[in-house]
């Protein structure tokens, strides 16, 4: 279920991400180029990560964005997002976050911010900024915080920003395992209802908030994830009662198509690093990938190869 959630907070941000810079920044439109889109270098930052070597239950929802400014200077700034659910760790959390700020500032050397989001329930707990202090050095490092408790619910629902029905949405997910199924129903069909409201926000972010809401707060019964589909198709009026459904399938048709084109970069860096001498510098440039993925391969091809059984043993 972590990883499911990571992946969906790492679409959705992508999907609302201008909305993101304008609920974080009042005056975003001011100072970011929006029209411009935006690039995200998730590659890049795989080769920054502080942690490479730790495992998905170690690691955060890493987005690093290249966003253009609208002063007119060439230079662009980096939005560096933490999506943070578990704080176990919180002490180190500011440390690792200067990591990556001297990691990505070393590399890019451009002005940059970064946005911590905390998703739990101890979010307010975390640090917002990481202070080193010994004989006479010091630095101070702080970042934006932003704890999806923080804001009051009303806040939310009668915001005209779409960023603010996914924090709505993230609120709803604490409450799975803390009250009835019944009752988070209610909340979660509350959720929908006031996004298909919102008559402002364009079609495209209404289905993209709605997928990220259905599939976020997942019942344990299946008849009861069947029956906030059907009531989703009652209240937008769909004749057809496998209109949601469908539109799910063409979801998992893409995801499917992103998953192929991934295989075929695997097995494109697997054939070069058995074919040929190229350093591994050389393969991650003609293959299109990071560094650091194709260092992943061959650990995982070498570890194949270790555990192959000796013919006769």
């Amino acid at each position: 279920m972590r990883r499911k959630n990571d992946q969906l907070w790492k679409n959705i941000l992508e999907d609302v991400f201008d909305d993101l810079l304008r609920f974080v920044f009042p005056e975003a439109d001011k100072v970011f180029d929006m029209q411009r889109g935006f690039e995200y270098l998730d590659k890049e930052l795989n080769e920054l990560t502080p942690e490479p070597d730790k495992g998905p239950a170690t690691r955060f929802v890493d987005k690093l964005v290249k966003v253009c400014r609208r002063d007119g200077k060439k230079e662009f700034i980096l939005i560096h997002i933490e999506v943070q659910g578990t704080t176990k760790k919180r002490e180190q959390f500011p440390e690792r976050m200067f990591q990556y700020y001297y990691r990505i500032f070393d590399r890019y050397r451009v002005p940059m911010t970064a946005i911590a989001i905390f998703t739990g329930f101890d979010g307010k707990k975390v640090p917002n900024r990481y202070e080193y202090h010994f004989l006479g050095t010091s630095h101070i490092y702080q970042y934006n915080t932003l704890n999806i408790l923080g804001p009051k619910e009303t806040e939310l629902e009668e915001s005209d920003n779409p960023f603010a029905v996914v924090l709505l949405a993230a609120r709803k997910a604490l409450l799975a395992g803390h009250c009835p199924e019944k009752m988070l129903l209610e909340q979660k069909l509350l959720v929908a209802k006031l996004l298909l409201s919102k008559k402002q926000f364009s079609h495209k972010k209404i289905r993209k908030i709605l997928l990220f809401l259905r599939n976020y707060i997942v019942f344990a019964k299946k008849e009861t994830n069947r029956i906030f589909d059907k009531q989703i198709n009652l209240i937008t009026h769909q004749k057809n009662p496998m209109g949601i459904e469908e539109y799910l399938a063409d979801i998992e048709y893409q995801k499917g198509k992103v998953e192929a084109t991934e295989k075929v970069h695997r097995q494109f860096v697997v054939n070069l690093l058995k074919g040929t001498e190229h350093s591994m510098a050389k393969i991650a440039s003609l293959a299109s990938v990071s560094l650091y993925y194709v260092k992943k391969v061959k650990t995982s091809l070498n570890t194949k190869t270790t555990r192959r059984p000796k013919v006769g043993a």
